[in-house]
């Protein structure tokens, strides 16, 4: 199976511009779009559901732990 993480969903779209601004710098933009995807996916395997705003909280916070983790191999 293979995916491409060049794309995103519409209606995530403008999460994915907050997030590759915010994290521009940080973050190459594909890692940003694999945090988005696996913030769906994970959103609606626990909750059944996976609003904008959830997803771009969770992959937020994934965003922010593996700037951390990798600041600390550094």
């Amino acid at each position: 199976m293979s995916q491409t993480y060049n794309t995103i969903p519409r209606d995530l779209a403008a999460v994915a511009l907050r997030l590759s601004d915010e994290f521009q710098g940080v973050h190459p933009m594909v890692t940003v779009f694999r945090c988005i995807d696996a913030a769906r996916h994970g959103a609606q395997d626990v909750v059944g559901y996976a609003t904008p705003d959830l997803v771009e909280r969770i992959a937020r916070q994934h965003l922010r732990v593996l700037a951390l983790a990798l600041a600390e191999q550094r």
